[in-house]
């Protein structure tokens, strides 16, 4: 189960059904496994008090990933955490980068899912294998390589 949450209108007014698009990425991330991911697209306040107060880093992030402690097995879908994701700072790298604010947030709903899965990029050989991983999900899906900028093609 997928639940989207827009407490930031900046998301809908910048992207059509944008809970769509969450959730289209969310389902193609999480492949076969089962499990419930709450995802809150908000502000960059609201990032940012996050990322103090659970990361000890007072500033905000593309997206943040909270894996769902274990929980005992109630027969139905396992929580698997929540991902947050703040408006300013996902707009402002699309477009630096040169990419859609629709397929950058596609990326990175997968990169968060894949953190809830137990995934990491903490060091080269996790990045290489993660990267890879959502080359694979985002092709299927249709969005260009994130790792590769327009200029670099």
């Amino acid at each position: 189960m997928i639940e989207v949450e827009v407490e930031a209108g900046d998301w809908t007014d910048a992207i059509d059904d944008v809970e769509a698009v969450v959730e289209r990425a969310a389902v193609a991330a999480l492949g076969e496994q089962a499990g419930g991911v709450v995802v809150l697209l908000t502000d960059d306040a609201t990032v940012r008090d996050l990322n103090a107060r659970f990361r000890g880093k007072d500033r905000p992030t593309n997206v943040l990933s909270f894996p769902a402690a274990d929980m005992p097995d109630t027969g139905g879908p396992r929580p698997l955490g929540d991902i947050v994701l703040a408006y300013g700072v996902c707009a402002g790298e699309a477009t630096a980068q040169g990419k859609t604010l629709t397929g950058h947030l596609t990326h990175l709903v997968v990169h968060g899912v894949l953190h809830l899965l137990g995934r990491d990029h903490e060091d080269e050989a996790e990045a290489e294998t993660m990267e890879a991983e959502e080359r694979t999900i985002l092709a299927r899906l249709g969005v260009a390589d994130p790792y590769t900028l327009p200029h670099d093609a």
